[in-house]
């Protein structure tokens, strides 16, 4: 409940946004405009997010056939998280990835790059997989899914400002005053773009990577494995670096973007290593508990 009111205020505030800008750039037209773009959106991103986030990110569908053992893995997986089994996809990259996505446990997919399934052992891959059947479970891959669909729209409109702003901006300085918005519209949607953008990735919170590491631990069985898993896909991403856009990079288990200094700051997902840390210390406590 608490994730489907968010999903609804992100939706609510695209929208917002995209009227502004719509009335910034092209008065009353430009408002009707953003007015039926946003309500294709609107509706795309509940419906239809798991699909745009999968074809962004290149992922093919998995068969069975193709791929026996992983499909008996993640069924094992499922039974034990009391989910139903997601679709299963593929990610031509070296980059060691994975992620969840859909708007519920009925209509779910796990998308892992083929880099991963060359990288990991079996027990270190269940520990990822269980990490995404974690985010399924907790029922958070909707608001994921949707916040990268906004993102992803919010940058576009701020690329698409800045080309209207250097060929359509300046000729319209002088224009009436409806009209004299565009060049100003186009300027305030270059700045507050991005920065809408990235705010709206930062409102899926970081608690949920530290809860889906612990359900993921408790799906899989064993703590340390994930924790393994986590430090070689840190250092896999590091050295493969993945071509992916920004607006997808918060649904992956581990930051395909990389960042330093102030900009790790907004990063969103929280330290590899304070995830480690929790993971072990569960790990610690469930050995004492079995004692």
């Amino acid at each position: 409940m608490k994730n489907t009111f968010k999903t609804f205020i992100l939706l609510a505030g695209l929208t917002a946004l995209l009227l502004a800008v719509g009335t910034a750039i092209g008065g009353k037209n430009g408002l009707m405009l953003a007015l039926v773009f946003a309500g294709v959106m609107n509706f795309a991103g509940y419906w239809f997010s798991d699909k745009i986030a999968l074809s962004m990110n290149g992922a093919q569908a998995l068969s069975e056939s193709h791929a026996p053992d992983f499909y008996r893995m993640v069924r094992e997986l499922c039974l034990r998280a009391n989910v139903p089994l997601p679709r299963l996809y593929v990610i031509s990259s070296p980059t060691p990835n994975a992620f969840a996505t859909g708007r519920n446990q009925e209509h779910s997919a796990i998308a892992v790059t083929s880099g991963i399934m060359n990288l990991l052992s079996r027990d270190e891959l269940e520990g990822v997989v269980a990490h995404e059947l974690a985010h399924i479970k907790n029922r958070d891959i909707l608001i994921s899914s949707v916040a990268a669909v906004i993102a992803g729209a919010i940058s576009h409109l701020a690329y698409m400002a800045q080309w209207a702003m250097i060929f359509g901006g300046t000729a319209r300085d002088h224009e009436d005053e409806e009209g004299s918005g565009g060049l100003l519209g186009g300027i305030a949607m270059i700045i507050v773009g991005p920065i809408a953008a990235m705010l709206i990735q930062m409102a899926i919170s970081r608690s949920r990577e530290y809860q889906a590491d612990v359900v993921g631990a408790q799906i899989c069985g064993r703590p340390q494995s994930l924790a393994n898993a986590l430090l070689k896909l840190e250092y896999g991403n590091k050295r493969f670096p993945m071509v992916v856009n920004p607006a997808q990079a918060q649904m992956y288990i581990v930051n395909p973007l990389t960042a330093s200094g102030i900009a790790h700051l907004f990063s969103t997902h929280p330290p590899i290593a304070e995830r480690v840390k929790r993971l072990q210390e569960f790990s610690l406590q469930r050995m004492r508990f079995d004692t």
